[in-house]
């Protein structure tokens, strides 16, 4: 084999591999997996209950005239609500409003609408909304809230508890009365 033919192998072998590097390296990405969109539809009831339980034991229950249900997000929407939550020493915060829903990825419940709350312990607790947050077990009564029990009464923009309003907190405005009738 000759100089002059040694060269055009080489020549062709070098070529080949830039061809190939190339290729490599100019080869498009692969797309990014689309992520998978839950498709989202809406089912409706009249006079159903939603109940949350941990441990065994119930943590509240809502019943509603009417709610809906967003299949995606497990969020709900209620119209004429009644409930009960319930404390770990046995106390009940029953209420009623006009609306409420119901946040499926936190738990977190809202209740809004002529709120009216009994307590199994005789407090009585008025507000604009009334607030769940599942994390902290902690009800809020928000907006122009009220509560009165035994011979205490207490006004105060937000008044939060732990407790089925046993104990409360109350916050912004606060007034308190002791010695009310």
């Amino acid at each position: 084999m000759s100089k002059q033919q040694k060269f055009w192998i080489a020549l062709g072998v070098l070529l080949a591999i830039c061809v190939v590097a190339w290729a490599i390296r100019t080869a498009p990405e692969p797309p990014a997996p689309q992520p998978v969109e839950q498709e989202s539809s809406t089912m409706s009831y009249d006079d159903n209950t939603l109940k949350e339980e941990k441990d065994g034991r119930e943590i509240w229950e809502l019943s509603s005239e009417h709610m809906d249900i967003d299949t995606g997000t497990g969020n709900v929407e209620l119209t004429k609500v009644s409930g009960k939550f319930y404390d770990d020493e046995g106390r009940e915060v029953a209420l009623t409003a006009d609306h409420g829903s119901y946040t499926g990825e936190t738990k977190d419940i809202t209740i809004d609408g002529n709120v009216n709350v009994q307590t199994s312990d005789g407090a009585a607790l008025t507000c604009d909304k009334l607030l769940w947050t599942e994390g902290e077990s902690k009800l809020t009564a928000d907006g122009n809230a009220y509560i009165k029990h035994e011979d205490m009464e207490a006004r105060a923009d937000k008044i939060e508890s732990t407790n089925a309003f046993h104990h409360f907190k109350a916050m912004g405005h606060a007034h308190i009365v002791k010695g009310a009738k």
